[in-house]
């Protein structure tokens, strides 16, 4: 091997373009299984999944990968080329934990739960699911093991998601989260008995299909997202996959009857989207080419869906549009009406149906079950009584089965233990972009009710998406922001939001 260090760069890039090609070609599989996909394929196209996995997980940790990064120990911790060296051997010495087995086994486990989950959601039989968790919970426990931890095994899943983020820490946030948001649910919970609950009520109706999937579409073109590299489909769980920067898929469900959830969840995905387009091109093929975390990933997608999509300023521009595209269900419907109903706060069984007040209650619930299974203090036949007793302490409603439960989301029929903080660490992070973005450039909120959101987005493009994951996502925020994480500009953001919506502020 030549002892050139472009060369071995060179080389290094070549091998990891050919890691991220496997990977490509395992997330347009994995899109194909949740969209298009014949049932019948399950079987098969677990083992096809299960082959990419593995054979991108042997390159990345075979010594011919070591041996270049070895060679390059000490580049430029500044330039892209450092930050690409520094990010591949982290992926690469926490790859070589984890036996090849392993991470087969994994994958194919995963293939076959995701419709298992499925079917079992739609009957709402948890014990049809139960084995296939089960056995994730059993692997992803093995996978901390050989990962390695300080304080507590859940820190090895968090950092799969969220790098450098620590039980502990979460624990904090969201004691501080509680204390800020529990007092204004108890204010909102009785101005909702004196004044009488129903401000949804504009948002149920007859809402074609058809028009809603195309005033969505209208909108989050509108916001940036490029169709030309780009496309929405339908699925069972909204999701949002980004195969490169040049094609960046989302998907969404539908409801007829009901406007929210197929259009806050294309606002929410598209920000997820956009976010992924946005990443600077020359990293294209390397390991810089994703999101710095999915904290980071989840501000972008909450930034849209609520400090834009769920503002006055918003649909005091887009309102008339959306009363045309619905004139039976909304025309005689004011713009504060609508307004309250799209912020309307009310408990309920389904997270991504929840309230901005109520959301974060849903991922702290999430958040202790994934806990106590990794403490084994819970088991997974123990799962749905726990979810019923949780949602009735935190946000007192007990879901009418389990598919409204302890079955509604898909995450963990895929393994992801570790990534429901992240949802959170999004909410908390998108005001304090938001706030940093509009302390930059104050007519932010000015265009964003004329319609225009070039000025966000470029904002957004400038300081969080060209990079990539070429920073660490605290050293991110920092730089970004001024400060880390903080939850004081979110919880401000709440008690000023619903305070006025609530009549709280007198």
């Amino acid at each position: 091997m030549t002892r050139d260090p472009a060369d071995k760069l060179r080389l290094l890039r070549e091998r990891l373009a050919t890691i991220s090609d496997l990977g490509a070609a395992s997330l347009t599989l994995t899109w194909d299984r949740q969209t298009y996909m014949p049932e019948g394929g399950v079987q098969g196209r677990a083992e096809q999944l299960a082959t990419l996995n593995r054979l991108a997980h042997e390159m990345l940790v075979s010594e011919e990968t070591g041996g270049l990064l070895d060679a390059l120990r000490d580049p430029d911790p500044g330039t892209d080329d450092g930050a690409l060296v520094r990010v591949a051997r982290r992926d690469h010495e926490r790859a070589t934990k984890l036996p090849s087995r392993l991470v087969e086994e994994l994958s194919r486990s995963r293939s076959l739960a995701e419709p298992a989950w499925a079917r079992a959601r739609a009957e709402s039989d948890w014990d049809a699911f139960a084995p296939h968790l089960e056995k994730l919970l059993a692997l992803r426990r093995e996978s901390a093991e050989y990962l390695g931890y300080e304080d507590h095994p859940y820190d090895a899943m968090l950092d799969l998601f969220e790098p450098g983020a620590k039980k502990r820490r979460l624990e904090t946030m969201f004691e501080e989260l509680k204390a800020g948001t529990l007092p204004l649910l108890r204010g909102i919970s009785g101005a909702a008995n004196r004044n009488g609950r129903g401000r949804d009520a504009p948002l149920h109706g007859d809402f074609d299909e058809a028009r809603q999937e195309e005033f969505g579409a209208a909108m989050i073109t509108a916001f940036g997202y490029d169709w030309s590299r780009g496309r929405q489909d339908r699925t069972v769980h909204p999701f949002c996959v980004g195969i490169n920067p040049g094609d960046v898929r989302i998907t969404t469900r539908f409801d007829p009857q009901w406007l929210s959830p197929a259009l806050f969840a294309t606002f929410h995905e598209a920000g997820h989207a956009m976010y992924e387009q946005g990443i600077d091109q020359t990293f294209f093929r390397t390991p810089l080419d994703r999101g710095a975390s999915m904290g980071m990933h989840e501000s972008q997608s909450r930034l849209w869906e609520n400090l834009v999509g769920r503002s006055h300023a918003f649909w005091s521009h887009y309102y008339p549009r959306l009363q045309e595209t619905f004139p039976g269900p909304l025309g005689t419907v004011d713009l504060e009406t609508f307004y309250q109903a799209i912020n309307a706060v009310e408990p309920s069984e389904i997270r991504v149906e929840a309230d901005e007040m109520t959301y974060n209650l849903h991922i702290l619930l999430r958040f202790e079950l994934e806990v106590a299974l990794f403490e084994d203090s819970l088991s997974v036949a123990e799962m749905p009584a726990a979810w019923n007793a949780g949602m009735e302490e935190y946000l007192g409603v007990t879901p009418e089965n389990d598919a409204r439960g302890v079955l509604q989301d898909i995450h963990w029929s895929a393994g992801l233990f570790g990534y429901f903080p992240t949802y959170t660490i999004g909410n908390v992070l998108s005001v304090q972009l938001f706030e940093t973005a509009v302390e930059d450039e104050p007519r932010i909120p000015e265009e964003i009710g004329n319609g225009e959101f070039g000025t966000l987005l470029g904002w957004l493009r400038e300081k969080v998406h060209r990079h990539g994951r070429k920073y660490d996502p605290e050293d991110l925020i920092q730089a970004t922001t001024g400060r880390p994480l903080d939850t004081a500009p979110y919880l401000k953001y709440l008690k000023t939001k619903f305070g006025a919506l609530y009549d709280l502020n007198r």
